[in-house]
């Protein structure tokens, strides 16, 4: 019920959630159903106005994702039982939903994705075009080739989900206010903020930006530009349709890939929805430049259906009784696009007590598994599970207005296209943010995307075929791949690595913080160590390599993708510690050359004075030194696991540096790699991977790990004692190392594994082993499976193959090599 007369009703808040979508009314219920008191939610007209109250409102259990799938799963579960909690009717429909398959590459995709939801709980089956027609009666079949089907699926109605959301939220205590527009944000030395209102000012120990397409406008306050982009989405909604009326049962969703539209039934007649091609959709640029126009909230766009016209004649096609029916009604109205679809959901970097979920494409289906995951988080202080895609850290100061809007557009045109593995988009590119040896090595090389960064996948030879040609089995890369590894095994590579997130940490208090927030011990000066961060539960928030340059002065190195993840989480735990050091992130002023392979050591000391022999420059030691008059930082450690050195420089001396060593190789035919290369290598010598192997859903002993925690430090280190309680109960899975006998596929990650007939895994990453001549994976079992020589199988494009669990590494690590050596023992390989 509205009230006539909107009031603030009290002046201070835990927290207060800005917008009152889906999205925004799920949090507020969440949050206040756990138990959190003073939620208060500030809605500037009424609940569901902007996107919601126009959305299809589709829910679907399918997701390419790994975790997402566990909010689409969440969402559907908590629709089912809203009605019977609130007393409000939500409309939902489970006729279930099938995505259409009419080439051979898509069937590929359906079993690529078959094998990544065996380990999950949800229905999910890869099904023949005789049961898609039993299914769809409706369907020309002619190019049916199967179907990928979710029983569970179908849609609801979006402004009762609401509704019932609101009144779940109200009966548990949160305040709903509206209509009131928050007018400004201020935050507070002590970390509160003023939210400020027409009606006044309420203080809150947190905000949470929820609005949608007004979120920019939020941001804005506090000087943070969210990258998003509103986008124009029709759909079209018929008359009634006899054939359709005459159906004893509702049919299922459809989503016709190729044609790149969704269809389902709308009470007699048919909803059709189409994302239309790059070129001809629409982007509200204007929003984005001058804000949301004053008083927008239930209004809608001209609709355009020369836009369309493609897809309806795709559905035309594939439905042939829509021929026939009258469109009564076309709906064109703004979602929230992000650059890559997904949406932004956390706490974000550089703002404290700032979170947000906004970007949402897909809103309906996330509102339900998105405000739960966060209202853990907050009340929790860690994510019930890793969901990295989403942070909001993944963007930076290199996502510029038009890189948003090439990105949406791309997004928006290829929302149905095929989700290879290794996948790369090439809208929008590249960013400001590129290394200094981009324009050197753009022309010989595939360039791979990394948080704005370009860096080279693989380089191209004479005879090679060039470009990207992605594929679910091997490809134009695999032979060269396994030219670069023979380069660094052999002679010497020379990579760039300057997309690594590189922060400087100094001050009276950087040992004692380093103490704290890392399991492993504060490395020596002049020392370099791989250190991990963990969560209170004992997960392994992330892994960085640590080096004391001088006294109490460190770098700290993390990867691309974690660099604003790590960042924020360390300045979290100062500002909250009271701890007295400057943070300063240079990752953008480094550049970073990986030199590697037996000839290292043979070339770089021809451009040094300084001593690089084994025992004065040894193994994770770090020196200041000048390379060809070049100052830089040298870490002896390669993630190649070979002799190798990690080179830290001015980016302005990328170019000079570079030609210097490879000038000074020639003798020993050195060459470039790329990560493809560097990702086999890695590999074969058992080294884990932060995002594959071990992430917030994994704990470091499971991913054994335990040679970098240090339970026995005397400082008492985060996650510490959840440790020592996940070490006395025991573990119930473990990290094994397995080959495996395929043909012309290789693991990937995410794929099934498989014991007697029973799906007992997961793989978390996977390639071709060129050192040996198989593939080879790592991945997760139950204990009692996880000893050497047990016989599982992998789940690739449909097919189960063999697979060993061998003792881990393939190949030695050269520094174990020479320790074996100097022991006279016999190293293998």
């Amino acid at each position: 019920k509205k009230t006539s007369s909107p009031s603030l009703g009290k002046d201070r808040a835990d927290t207060v959630i800005i917008g009152g979508g889906c999205v925004g009314v799920s949090l507020a219920y969440h949050l206040a159903k756990a138990g959190l008191k003073d939620v208060v939610l500030l809605e500037k007209s009424e609940l569901t106005a902007g996107s919601t109250w126009h959305a299809a409102g589709l829910t679907t259990y399918f997701h390419p994702g790994i975790n997402l799938k566990k909010i689409h799963a969440y969402s559907i579960k908590l629709y089912e039982k809203l009605e019977e909690e609130t007393g409000q009717s939500v409309g939902f429909h489970q006729p279930g939903s099938i995505r259409i398959a009419s080439t051979p590459t898509r069937v590929d995709e359906f079993k690529y994705q078959m094998t990544r939801a065996g380990w999950h709980p949800t229905e999910q089956y890869l099904i023949t075009p005789e049961k898609v027609q039993e299914l769809f009666p409706l369907l020309n079949m002619d190019k049916v080739l199967a179907g990928l089907y979710n029983p569970g699926d179908g849609h609801i109605d979006p402004y009762s989900l609401t509704m019932a959301l609101a009144a779940g939220a109200r009966k548990y205590g949160a305040q709903l206010n509206y209509p009131i527009q928050v007018t400004d944000l201020n935050s507070r030395s002590d970390g509160t903020w003023e939210v400020e209102t027409p009606l006044g000012i309420i203080r809150a120990k947190r905000i949470v930006n929820t609005a949608g397409f007004w979120a920019r406008d939020i941001g804005k306050m506090i000087d943070l530009p969210h990258p998003l982009i509103p986008v124009h989405h029709q759909y079209v909604v018929t008359s009634t349709i006899p054939e359709v009326k005459a159906l004893k049962t509702e049919l299922p969703v459809i989503r016709d890939l190729e044609g790149s539209y969704y269809l389902r039934q709308e009470r007699d007649g048919l909803l059709f929805g189409p994302y239309e091609s790059e070129e001809k959709m629409k982007l509200q640029d204007s929003w984005v430049t001058n804000g949301v126009p004053p008083g927008f909230g239930k209004e809608l766009f001209e609709s355009d259906l020369d836009r369309i016209m493609e897809h309806i004649e795709a559905a035309m096609e594939m439905v042939p009784v829509l021929r026939k029916a009258d469109i009564v009604n076309t709906i064109a109205g703004p979602i929230t696009y992000s650059p890559d679809i997904l949406p932004m959901v956390g706490p974000h970097q550089g703002v404290r007590n700032y979170w947000v979920a906004i970007g949402f494409g897909y809103g309906i289906i996330h509102a339900g598994g998105i405000g739960k995951y966060l209202s853990d988080w907050i009340l929790e202080g860690e994510p019930p599970f890793d969901l990295i895609e989403l942070d909001p850290n993944r963007y930076g100061k290199w996502t510029t207005t038009e890189y948003t809007a090439a990105k949406a557009r791309e997004s928006y045109g290829f929302n149905n296209i095929v989700g290879y593995p290794k996948e790369e988009r090439f809208a929008g590119r590249p960013t400001e943010r590129i290394s200094g040896l981009y324009h050197l090595l753009k022309s010989r090389c595939s360039m791979g995307f990394h948080a704005g960064w370009e860096q080279p996948h693989w380089f191209y030879k004479p005879g090679d075929e060039t470009g990207y040609k992605p594929s679910f089995r091997r490809t134009n890369w695999f032979d060269p791949v396994g030219r670069e590894y023979k380069q660094v095994m052999e002679k010497v590579g020379v990579i760039d690595l300057s997309p690594f997130g590189k922060f400087r940490v100094k001050g009276t208090d950087s040992v004692k913080l380093l103490d704290h927030l890392f399991a492993n011990a504060v490395p020596k000066v002049g020392s370099t160590n791989i250190s991990h961060m963990l969560t209170p539960r004992g997960k392994v928030y992330a892994e960085l390599t640590v080096s004391q340059l001088y006294p109490g002065e460190f770098m700290l190195v993390t990867g691309s993708g974690s660099e604003l993840h790590d960042l924020r989480w360390i300045e979290e735990k100062v500002t909250t510690g009271g701890y007295k050091v400057e943070i300063e992130n240079v990752t953008d002023e480094m550049g970073v050359l990986g030199v590697a392979g037996p000839y290292a050591r043979q070339v770089l000391q021809k451009l040094t004075n300084e001593d690089l022999s084994h025992g004065s420059f040894k193994f994770l030691q770090c020196k200041h030194l000048k390379l060809s008059n070049i100052a830089l930082i040298a870490i002896r450690i390669s993630y190649t696991g070979e002799l190798g050195w990690e080179l830290y420089h001015t980016k302005e001396d990328s170019v000079a540096l570079y030609s210097a060593i490879m000038e000074a190789g020639q003798k020993e035919g050195i060459d470039d790699f790329g990560t493809y290369a560097l990702n086999a290598l890695r590999l074969e010598k058992g080294f884990r991977a932060w995002g594959a192997e071990m992430n917030c859903d994994t704990n470091p002993l499971e991913a054994g790990l335990e040679y970098f925690v240090k339970l026995n430090k005397p400082a008492d280190f985060i996650g510490k004692q959840a440790l020592k309680q996940i070490k006395e109960k025991g573990l119930k899975r473990r990290l094994v190392y397995l080959t495996l006998e395929t043909d012309n596929i290789d693991p990937e990650g995410n794929e099934s594994v498989w014991h007697n007939g029973k799906v007992i895994g997961n793989t978390t990453s996977g390639c071709f082993s060129y050192g040996t001549q198989q593939s080879l994976a790592f991945a997760y079992v139950p204990t009692e499976l996880s000893k050497v020589g047990q016989k599982l199988e992998v789940e690739l494009l449909g097919k189960n193959y063999p697979a060993t669990i061998i003792q881990e590494p393939l190949v030695l690590t050269e520094p174990t090599r020479i320790r074996l050596q100097r022991k006279d023992e016999s190293p293998k390989i």
